[in-house]
């Protein structure tokens, strides 16, 4: 076997076990071409079932937190399970478990792995059920949400699998995405723009009173450099435009939330030398194989706790 075809092999494997957990947090490829549904209010079956969800009070009489997301927000493997439906991938120590600790707020957390913009009016199927609008946990004696979204809806699943490379040169992944003189991922964020200013816009009409944060992706990459290939097979060039794709999403996330008069949350900063890169027990974001319990290519419980300190540093601020 030769060297190249023996880091093809490892890079596929790579793959492989990224598709795994890709399919057990639900397919952000196919939902990120899904028509869209109108907002509607979900209805009392709905209601009742978000009523159902997960709650988690810590610190007595706290004030009324709601977290909505995506596996960003659930945690995956990272600790044990935060309450139904399974496929959700909810753990107990996801950044709105620390938050809430950390403010003594009572915590409603309906986050979801594979989760879009969409899933927030609408049920999202999951292995072992569904999991309500997330809409339906907000009420107007909500005084804390969280919103961690929009990796999905850009195709996070997909970018993650198709950037893999057999080999460390080219750039096989910004040419696919930017094939015919367009940025696909670069339009895919501005389409992301006035689904995040419905985000805002339906959180702050459920939940009047509240405080809402809009929670930024952390820093996934290495801040400089051609990256680890191939303990991370995407070559260096690619490594640099996924690298500015991350920046862009942030900072979409960051414009919709002061156009719509919430606070963004910065968490590519504090985890900076924390990327997939890094030796475990440094790294808070782990690899396509991860070395700590973790969904691939997403935080592990230190990176979760890191998320979870950023929000409350914010809301310290403010």
């Amino acid at each position: 076997m030769t060297a190249r075809s023996a880091v093809s092999r490892a890079a596929w494997a790579l793959v492989g076990a990224a598709l795994v957990v890709a399919g057990l947090s639900g397919s952000a490829a196919a939902t990120t071409t899904a028509t869209p549904q109108p907002m509607a209010a979900p209805g009392p079956a709905a209601a009742s079932a978000a009523a159902a969800q997960h709650v988690a009070t810590t610190g007595p009489a706290g004030q009324r937190y709601v977290a909505l997301g995506d596996s960003y927000t659930s945690s995956p493997f990272t600790g044990p399970p935060a309450g139904p439906p399974p496929g959700c991938l909810r753990s107990l120590n996801d950044y709105p478990h620390v938050v809430a600790s950390g403010a003594g707020a009572s915590l409603t957390d309906v986050s979801c792995s594979g989760a879009t913009t969409r899933e927030f009016a609408n049920p999202q199927t999951v292995q072992g059920g569904s999991n309500p609008p997330q809409y339906g946990a907000l009420g107007r004696n909500t005084q804390l949400v969280t919103v961690g979204i929009g990796g999905n809806d850009i195709g996070f699943s997909e970018i993650v699998r198709s950037c893999v490379s057999p080999t460390p040169v080219g750039s096989p992944c910004k040419d696919r995405y930017t094939a015919g003189g367009t940025d696909q991922l670069r339009a895919r964020i501005a389409a992301l723009g006035p689904k995040l200013a419905t985000v805002v816009n339906e959180v702050k009409k459920r939940s009047p009173s509240a405080k809402v944060l809009l929670v930024g992706y952390p820093s996934v990459l290495p801040a400089d450099g051609p990256g680890c290939y191939p303990a991370v097979p995407y070559t260096p060039d690619d490594v640099a435009y996924l690298r500015g794709i991350l920046s862009t999403l942030n900072d979409r996330i960051a414009a919709e939330a002061r156009k719509g008069g919430a606070t963004y949350v910065d968490t590519a900063t504090p985890t900076l030398g924390h990327d997939v890169c890094q030796v475990p027990g440094v790294k808070w974001i782990e690899g396509l194989v991860p070395t700590a319990p973790a969904a691939p290519v997403h935080p592990n419980a230190l990176g979760s706790d890191a998320l979870g300190r950023a929000v409350l540093a914010t809301l310290a601020r403010d």
